[in-house]
């Protein structure tokens, strides 16, 4: 292969190149893009076929942007840690308080709120169940019990679940935490 002065070479098993500078028999100097005069073989040099001075192969079609935003990493999505104590606290609460189910309970005996806070309990329960929701909380307050005994009764009607007071520290005496087995069908 004929090589002139000022030819751009690719030197081979190395990533240089660079214009011929001087040629002397079978060595010939290049000098490398960064200003660099080293000296090789001929037959360790070819031609490029271009014959344009490479500066940088990896930018030519696209942007420094475009390239540093291809090599970051993707972020991670970050996910609320859960605390243990956290991971075991109900995720359904229902106030059975008279005042939370009705705008005003004027007019109505103690039998009709009894009745409306126990249907309510029914159907909250139902729905859990359901929605295959595993804890459920029922505000009931202290009183005379009374709500507290019935909403006993009504909970060991059910053949999937289990019930005993809720966390003192969060709601005091006055509420009953149900647990629900995922994997038994609810009686009816």
């Amino acid at each position: 292969m004929a090589f002139k002065l000022g030819d751009v070479v690719l030197v081979l098993d190395e990533d240089l190149s660079g214009v011929i500078k001087k040629i002397s028999g079978d060595s010939i100097s290049i000098e490398t893009e960064d200003g660099f005069l080293l000296d090789f073989k001929t037959d360790k040099l070819i031609k490029n076929k271009s014959d344009k001075r490479i500066k940088s192969e990896l930018f030519a079609h696209s942007s420094v942007n475009a390239v540093i935003s291809e090599k970051e990493q993707p972020k991670k999505k970050t996910t609320r840690k859960v605390k243990p104590k956290e991971r075991y606290e109900p995720t359904l609460e229902v106030d059975l308080h008279i005042n939370q189910l009705v705008k005003s309970s004027k007019g109505m005996t103690n039998h009709d709120m009894l009745t409306l806070q126990l249907d309510t309990a029914r159907r909250q329960l139902d729905f859990a169940i359901k929605k295959r929701i595993q804890k459920i909380v029922f505000i009931h307050g202290v009183g005379e019990g009374v709500l507290k005994m019935e909403l006993d009764y009504l909970f060991g009607r059910y053949a999937n679940v289990k019930f005993y007071d809720a966390n003192y520290q969060k709601y005091g005496l006055g509420a009953t935490e149900v647990y629900i087995y995922q994997n038994v069908s609810p009686a009816s």
